[in-house]
């Protein structure tokens, strides 16, 4: 049980380095003191470019699915819970993938002062819940291209891990991961959610598909 919870904490730890911070470093810049502050992929995108926040991207999916791994490999078998393909992997499973998307977001290396935890969490599912890598990607590209907010894709992807447990009819262990998850994501996206209301949210006009071909189509019309 004790190697379990040092497994919880070093997924922590490993949660805690910080892609776009560790990157940034290389470059000599502090992608919180840009853009919105974040440390996540999207404040990457806008302040430091495509390829800085596809580095940032896959460092903290990375981090995510290694917890992941630690906590099916070790962690479970640590706590006495016999691992076989298809079957319960266990609540420390879960603990281990959560706990570096808490990482991501406080985490110790950096002051506490993070990203929101989405692409770690991505990267968890990966191992624990493959399944559902498409249809949350799906929704997170449909409300996207319709909205052009990646925060309220990101928390409406995180939504969607419900009935998808649901549907798929997924043991308690994982649909409870699912309701904790989608919560965390509106947690974490609370400033988002603040500005969507006040009018301030940034948006990406260019993945508006519909918003565009609807202009395009009234430039063709008007004389």
């Amino acid at each position: 049980m004790w190697i379990a919870v040092a497994l919880v904490f070093a997924s922590y730890l490993i949660g805690s380095l910080s892609g776009s911070l560790l990157l940034g470093r290389l470059r000599g810049v502090d992608i919180r003191r840009a853009g919105s502050g974040n440390a996540g992929g999207t404040n990457a995108f806008r302040t430091q470019g495509a390829w800085f926040a596809l580095g940032t991207v896959l460092f903290d999916i990375g981090k995510g699915a290694l917890a992941a791994w630690l906590g099916i490999r070790l962690a479970v078998p640590a706590a006495g819970i016999g691992v076989a393909a298809g079957a319960n992997t266990g609540a420390w499973a879960y603990a281990c993938a959560f706990a570096a998307a808490i990482g991501h977001v406080w985490p110790v290396f950096h002051g506490f002062r993070g990203g929101k935890g989405a692409a770690t969490l991505v990267g968890g599912l990966a191992l624990l819940w493959p399944a559902s890598l498409l249809p949350t990607f799906l929704v997170w590209l449909l409300a996207l291209v319709l909205g052009g907010y990646v925060g309220l894709a990101t928390m409406l992807a995180g939504l969607s891990l419900v009935p998808q447990a649901w549907w798929s009819g997924a043991e308690r262990n994982l649909f409870v991961y699912a309701i904790v998850v989608a919560a965390f994501l509106a947690f974490t996206h609370r400033t988002n959610l603040a500005r969507l209301r006040a009018g301030t949210e940034s948006r990406f006009e260019g993945v508006r598909l519909f918003t565009r071909l609807r202009g395009r189509r009234a430039q063709r019309r008007s004389p």
